[in-house]
């Protein structure tokens, strides 16, 4: 193994967000991601750039972030900005997202033959028509990709969007804040007191599947009436669907608990306050709801797709059946009454400190970028 030596990491987006007025602002807001620019941080020299309405440098957390306004931005190409990136003088250049290949080529072209990008991917799916032909011209430049899960990178390449396995690596876009607490303590705070409960955090949207999920968690409750079911959301796109369905239960209605929207610091009593989080998913770019709730110890009840694979190590530590259907869920919601769920709990925690945490992150893009 290579020795471990100092490196210039530039993390660049070509996103503008002119919503935000202040560095406090923006780092509070991207908190979920940061954690990973402040481990690497730690032994490296970690620069940020980022397009708010706001311009200077605010040192953080080991990472010097570089809040650059330029006049506009360009229709097709990021001149003023990858030049930015390339008199850096970095080792690595991590790009935000696969959705910009002009940018990339561009960048690619402009800097240092020794210079490696790494580019991360963001749930975008492998584009057609003249973009697809971009994005396998700008796959000349980049010497790595970063998937949440390796099958999800293997779609690209079967669809010839990009050209090498040998370049998908698998690596979890985000981490959580969360931790474990007492549960008493955060049972206090939310007021969940059912033994047997569990937990949603998503949208109501179809992609989200919450009507499957309540199906058959209702009758999950017909076999344990002390279930619950406790609902966060933040969108509520099915709500009218949802709420016919719950009329036509009348005597489950208290089964399922519509919570809606809480600050986003107060999920830590709402994960630590259950021992599951259900998910009805048939798309993820990641799982970001899972990943924090795992950091409290709760056990995904999830959908057999391929991001939750790999945040449940294939069902090694959290429960998986297929998506949209109703007995699958039934079967696995069943099958929580069966296993140790102290042992799974541990299970949770110890495969998300050793492959999801922050600190586990930055070490994989860091083994990536010197080996790459």
């Amino acid at each position: 193994m290579q020795a471990r030596g100092v490196m210039i990491f530039v993390f660049v987006s070509y996103n503008y967000s002119p919503n935000f007025n202040s560095p406090e602002r923006w780092l509070k807001r991207t908190e979920s991601y940061n954690g990973l620019m402040e481990c690497l941080g730690k032994k490296n020299k970690v620069i940020s750039l980022k397009q708010i309405d706001y311009e200077g440098v605010y040192e953080h957390n080991n990472v010097e972030h570089q809040f650059v306004k330029f006049n506009k931005r360009p229709k097709y190409i990021h001149w003023e900005l990858n030049n930015y990136v390339k008199n850096l003088n970095p080792d690595i250049v991590f790009v935000q997202g696969l959705h910009e290949p002009l940018q990339i080529i561009h960048l690619g072209m402009i800097l240092n033959k020794k210079t490696k990008i790494i580019a991360q991917n963001h749930a975008e799916k492998p584009a057609t028509g003249l973009k697809k032909y971009a994005q396998k011209f700008a796959d000349r430049y980049v010497d790595a990709y970063l998937f949440a899960s390796k099958n999800m990178g293997m779609e690209w390449v079967e669809k010839g969007n990009l050209s090498s396995p040998q370049k998908i690596h698998e690596v979890m876009e985000v981490s959580s804040l969360f931790y474990s607490v007492e549960r008493s303590l955060a049972q206090n705070k939310t007021g969940v007191s059912s033994p047997l409960s569990f937990l949603w955090v998503g949208r109501l949207n179809e992609n989200k599947d919450p009507l499957n999920v309540i199906k058959a968690f209702l009758e999950f409750a017909e076999l344990y009436p002390a279930a619950r079911l406790y609902m966060i959301y933040h969108t509520e796109e099915l709500m009218a669907e949802i709420t016919e369905l719950l009329n036509q239960n009348p005597a489950y209605k208290e089964t399922i608990v519509l919570v809606g929207r809480v600050p986003y610091d107060d999920l830590l009593y709402w994960y630590n306050s259950v021992d599951f989080v259900v998910s009805g998913s048939h798309y993820e770019g990641s799982g970001t709801a899972i990943c924090e709730a795992m950091s409290c110890g709760c056990i995904p009840v999830v959908t057999d797709i391929f991001s939750f694979r790999m945040i449940t190590d294939n069902g090694n530590c959290g429960i998986l059946y297929q998506p949209g259907n109703q007995v699958s869920l039934l079967n696995a919601l069943k099958q929580t009454q069966k296993i140790n769920i102290t042992e799974h709990r541990n299970k949770a925690m110890a495969y998300f400190k050793a492959n999801l945490s922050f600190e586990a992150i930055a070490e994989q893009v860091y083994q990536i970028a010197i080996k790459s």
